[in-house]
């Protein structure tokens, strides 16, 4: 047996691993599961019964929920699960980093906002 076979043969077990169709069902159940959550609480709790109220707490409960379908989007559709940690963890520090400066712009363009409109720089006459 080449080199070449043996890495191939390698390979080919190593992605074998990953998703069956028991496991694709399964994600998809939860994916649905979790839309229909959504949407519970969007149509239902928020607007038709009016147990919670529009605010913070349904913003995060959104957030919360939609970062798990992320996960499991990425993790198993995407094949990251199935990767080496150190890949892994390389995504992660690029995701983080891409959160952090846009959560940095956000606060310049704020801080930018308010003191353009507060100190105009043609004022008035």
């Amino acid at each position: 047996m080449t080199n070449h076979e043996h890495i191939s043969e390698h390979d080919a077990h190593a992605h074998g691993e990953g998703m069956d169709k028991k496991r694709i069902w399964s994600v998809f159940f939860v994916l649905l599961a979790l839309t229909a959550l959504e949407f519970l609480i969007a149509l239902g709790f928020v607007h038709h019964w009016g147990i919670l109220q529009k605010g913070m707490l349904v913003n995060v409960i959104y957030i919360a929920l939609t970062l798990v379908k992320a996960y499991y989007i990425v993790a198993f559709f995407m094949h990251l699960k199935f990767e080496k940690s150190s890949f892994i963890v390389t995504c992660a520090v690029v995701f983080f980093f891409i959160i952090y400066f846009i959560i940095l712009m956000l606060v310049e363009g704020g801080y930018l906002h308010t003191v353009m409109t507060h100190q105009p720089t043609f004022p008035h006459k």
